[in-house]
Parts: C-alpha cells; structure tokens; sequence
C-alpha cells in the first residue's frame, strides 16, 4: 500500500463541537473569572432577544451558588419559552438559531453563545445542563436534562418529562461549571450585569451572588425598544462567490426580477441599469449565468450608485435612554449624548451612540471608565484590541478640558464614557465577541460622536468655571457690603438697609424678593422679579404654600402635595426688565418659604433658591 493511502485512512471530518471543545478559548473560555462571566452573559443575552421578540418587559434573574468545587449558574426569565420540540437543539446544538440568515440588529448572530456555555460545563462538570421552559400558563413547563454530543454536535437527551412549575411562561436554565466568582470591577458578573442594565434601561435584572448578597438593577422606562425589521443584503457587501451562489439556488426565472427581490435599494429602474452595464438580457434566467457573466455583474454593482439600505434594521438605544440609563448606575453632575447618522460599512447599515458622564462620584485622578457596548450587549475583554478604545486614544482630550498626560491615549479624570454601535452584522475580530474590528467606517463615526460629546463636556466645564468666578465675586461682596452699610447705618442713624438689591446689581443676577402686607387676618403677598442681566431669563418662579391662596395674579399653575401647595409661574423677563406676581392667603399659622427658580443656576438668582 502507497503512503498516501494509508494517510488516506487516517483523514476524518470533525464536528464543530468538537472543534470548539478542544479550542474553547476562541470562545471566551480562557480563565476561570471570564468562562463564568461568559456563562451569565450569553443566558442573558438570550433571555433578552426572546423578551423583545415577545413583545415583553424583561423581568431576569440571575443566581450563582457554589457547589462543592464547582458553580452553580442559575438563569430564569419572563420571556415566551420555548416548545418541547426545540429546547434540546436551542441549548445542546453549535451553530443551530434563527439569527444567522437575518439581516437586523440582534444580539445573537451565530447560534454559539449558550449552546457553547452548556459545552463548557460538562466539560469541566460533567453534570448535565437543566431547562425547564413553558410556554403559556394553561401548558404544563418541560423539563429536560441534556448533553451535547460533540462527535455529532447533536443533542443528547438524558431527561424529558413534563412538570408543575409556578411561573406562566419562561425558561429557567442550569449550568455547573469550574470557575472564579470576583466582584468589585468590572470584568466581574457584577460588573457586566450593570453594563447590561444602563444600554437596556427597560429590563430589570436581579442578581443573588454566592455569599447571599441581592443586587437589583432596575429598569428605567416601561417602553420596549423600537422593534429592528429583517432587511435583504444591499448589493455594496455582496462578495462574488456570494453572488455565484444566489445566482445559482435562487428560485427566480428572470434576472431582473432576481436583482430587485434578493437585494435592497435595487428597483426596477436600478435592475434594468446593472443588466445594461453588465451586458446581460434582464430576462435571462440568472441559474444561467457562468462565471464571466456573474463576474460582470459584480463588477456592475460597483459602478451604480444605489441608496443605502434601509434603517429600520436598526434599534439604537436613544439620547434620552442613555442619559436615564447613565443616571440610574452613576451619580453623576452632567451628561451629555449624541446619537451620529445611519452609515454603510460593506454594505452593512451601522449607527455609533456615545454617552459622556462627569464628576459626581467618579474617580478624579485615575483613567476614565470606558463602557463598550455592540448590539447592546457589554464588550468585558480585549479593551486593548478594539476599535473603540482606538478611537477614543486618537482624540486629543486635552483639547476639551480632560488630562492626557502622555498626549495620546485613554484620558484621565472623573468621566465615564459609552460607546454603542448597533448595526446588522458587527465586525468582531474574534468568536468570543469581545472587541471590534477597525473598520474605517466605524472608526470615523466613532470619532465623531466623541468630539461632538467632548465638545458638549468642554462647554459645560467653560460655563461651570465662569460660575464659580461669579460665586466667588459674590462672596466677597456680601463680606465687604454689610460692613459698609452697617457704618452707614450707624453713622446716618439709620435702619440697616437690604444688601441683596445691591448685590444683584453689581453682579447682574436675577433679583426676586417678597413684600408681605398684613391685613384683617389676610396677608397680601406680592413677589418682585428683576432681571439686572444683559440676557433674557426664561425660567419657573414656585411658591409652596400650606393653604390655597385667592387673588393669584397673574394666574399661576397649581399642583396639589402632600403637605400643600405648588402655585408656579412660567416667566421670561427681558434685560432690565421687572414683574410683579401678587396672592393673598389666611395669615393664620402661616410661614412662608423662600422661593424656588428652576431653570437657572443658582449662582445667577438672587433672594431665590
């Protein structure tokens, strides 16, 4: 026998488990922190998708215990279920989903992410993983234990049997694992929980850690996030074998009716131009093509100019979202959003958000908190490696009120910054999904929302300088100012007169006081507005009072409180300008309140909170 025979006899087909299985670092498996990490993510990432398909709020919880030398990962949630038939495929199958033939923004594209967490845990287990889902509430739950088998990279069935279980639909899943619980940063279950929560404020995730502890991440809106539709592949990401291909199985008689109803932004009119510069017959059959004729075409997808695809593939998150999201896990003095236009990499429609926090409780000295997100879902690992983290290093912050001591490079100071780029088909460098490729497309829009928020922080930091020089200024002259009016008063024999009409002068602030004239067991309120700026001053002017008031001029908005009253006037007063709003109300156990502006910072009102 030939040596190439006998090598003949040694060649084999292996399956994709069991590629994965001996290679499951590629998969996020590396370390034992970041496969339990991955384990909690991928569950709920699912959990997420099926809410949102659903129509439902999603209501998770999360559950780590140690077992012995092993971790017990507990993920439950609300959404619709699953049917018996599929459970086994959808958990113990690699490759196996609905996502990876779609065209729209989702979280899961490959069908790998929990199928791969229920690999890694018999691996290091060999405990079987346990999912109980049901599907409506008169439907009894099922209850499988199951196994892949990786020589197939089929699902092997250990248990199936229908069960009592208390919710009226969900799926529950259990896995045991080797692994490292940590907490207190960010690469942790905690932390990447939390990054959940802020980029989906309409979920609500409960987390019980091994020691007992609960962390509730609430959610912050009750609107579920505007549903991403299924779009055909735009003719700019069509690669030639691909083209081959659909030429090839397509079930289309003519080729111009091929080119409008497989493609996106191709009509009748766009059809007719690519067989005219292809030289081909539009009622060709296209399963007649060879590869010059296909080639031609490719070539002629190049030279038209087609509209980008539509955008309702997309879902982004939103400025209001962000900001809420941004609020609800930080404490924070100012936020600042942008959301940059739908744009086209290779023929795949993407959208960059970017979210900028400052001060509050934010570190003041060490680097920014960087929080990168793709299809709204946390990117832990390989900060290093992503197109985020080198986009961010290529702004120069020192030009917007941020220190970067080495002049290039992540920035210093107290701001958390997030970065979502939600698109149909994210570039990541790897299976793990944990950073993202350079595309330059990307990187551009990257660019752009950062110096638009940076450009927003630096106006901010401006405004907040020039105020406290403004305090500061104040401060001095209410110490000077009573000591002048006081040798005045005792030099004229006078009474002490009131220093905030002066004080407001000098500094060009909004001045608001009261005058209170008692009458018949009545008092007669009238507040004095005056605007000593060189600006118009548009704000709310509120006046909290124990009991309702009679004679209110000019008519003001009442809100009904706990403990009395809220009459507030919307006003805008021109530079040096004045108004008058007056009220009477029973002068009995009355005390009256300072009154409160909103709208205006407090540096720029006088007499007023």
């Amino acid at each position: 026998m030939e040596i190439a025979e006998e090598l003949a006899k040694q060649q084999k087909a292996i399956s994709v488990a069991e590629f994965f299985e001996k290679n499951r670092q590629i998969l996020g498996f590396d370390s034992a922190p970041r496969a339990l990490i991955t384990c909690v993510k991928e569950a709920v990432d699912n959990s997420l998708d099926a809410c949102e398909d659903a129509g439902i709020l999603p209501d998770i919880f999360v559950q780590i215990k140690k077992c012995g030398e092993y971790y017990q990962v507990i993920v439950e949630d609300n959404g619709p279920g699953i049917v018996q038939e599929e459970i086994p495929r959808v958990f113990a199958k690699l490759l196996y989903g609905s996502r990876f033939h779609t065209l729209r923004q989702s979280r899961g594209q490959q069908g790998i992410g929990i199928s791969a967490a229920v690999l890694y845990s018999q691996l290091t287990s060999g405990r079987p993983t346990k999912v109980i889902s049901k599907i409506a509430p008169d439907r009894p739950a099922r209850y499988c234990e199951l196994l892949i088998n990786t020589a197939k990279n089929e699902p092997e069935i250990l248990k199936s049997e229908d069960m009592d279980w208390e919710r009226p639909r969900g799926t529950r899943v259990e896995l045991e694992m080797e692994g490292t619980y940590v907490r207190g940063r960010r690469q942790s279950v905690y932390g990447s929980l939390k990054s959940t929560a802020i980029v989906n404020p309409h979920a609500r995730l409960t987390l019980v850690e091994p020691e007992g502890n609960v962390e509730v991440f609430e959610r912050a809106t009750e609107s579920l996030p505007k549903k991403a539709y299924a779009i055909s592949p735009h003719p700019d990401g069509i690669e030639l074998g691909e083209l081959i291909k659909l030429l090839r199985y397509t079930d289309k008689k003519k080729l111009r009716v091929f080119l409008k109803e497989t493609f996106s932004s191709i009509g009748a009119i766009s059809a007719q131009e690519l067989c005219s510069r292809a030289g081909l017959d539009p009622e060709e059959a296209p399963a007649s093509l060879d590869h010059e004729a296909a080639s031609r075409l490719h070539c002629a997808f190049k030279q038209i100019k087609v509209k980008s695809p539509p955008v309702d593939c997309l879902s982004p998150i939103g400025e209001e979202l962000i900001k809420a999201g941004l609020e609800k896990e930080y404490r924070l003095d100012y936020i600042a959003t942008t959301v940059r236009p739908v744009s086209v990499y290779s023929g795949n429609p993407f959208l960059v958000e970017v979210g900028l926090g400052y001060g509050g409780e934010l570190e003041k000295e060490g680097r920014i908190e960087l929080l990168r997100f793709a299809n709204r879902v946390p990117l832990v690992y390989q900060q290093g490696a992503c197109a985020v983290t080198h986009a961010v290093e290529s702004v120069s912050w020192k030009n917007y009120s941020l220190g970067q001591p080495t002049g290039s490079g992540v920035p210093v100071g107290p701001v958390v910054l997030l970065v979502h780029i939600a698109s149909t088909n994210i570039p990541f460098t790897s299976e793990s999904k944990d950073a993202v490729a350079d595309m330059p497309e990307i990187w551009a829009e990257i660019d752009l929302g950062l110096k638009e928020v940076a450009r927003k922080l630096r106006r901010y930091m401006v405004r907040q300088s020039v105020l406290s020089e403004r305090r500061e200024k104040e401060e001095i002259i209410r110490k000077i100012l009573p000591r002048i009016a006081q040798k005045l008063s005792d030099v004229l024999e006078k009474e002490l007169p009131d220093i905030g009409p002066v004080v407001a002068k000098i500094m060009g602030n909004l001045l608001v006081f009261r005058k209170v004239d008692r009458n018949n067991g009545q008092l007669n309120v009238k507040i004095q507005v005056e605007n000593h700026s060189e600006q118009l001053r548009s704000f709310k002017l509120h006046e909290v009072l124990a009991v309702q008031a009679d004679s209110v001029s000019p008519a003001a908005k009442i809100i009904p409180m706990g403990d009395g009253y809220d009459y507030h006037w919307k006003l805008s007063i021109g530079p040096g300008q004045a108004t008058t709003l007056s009220y009477s109300i029973t002068a009995e156990g009355v005390s009256l309140k300072e009154p409160v502006i909103e709208g205006l910072d407090a540096e720029i009102v006088t007499g007023a909170r």
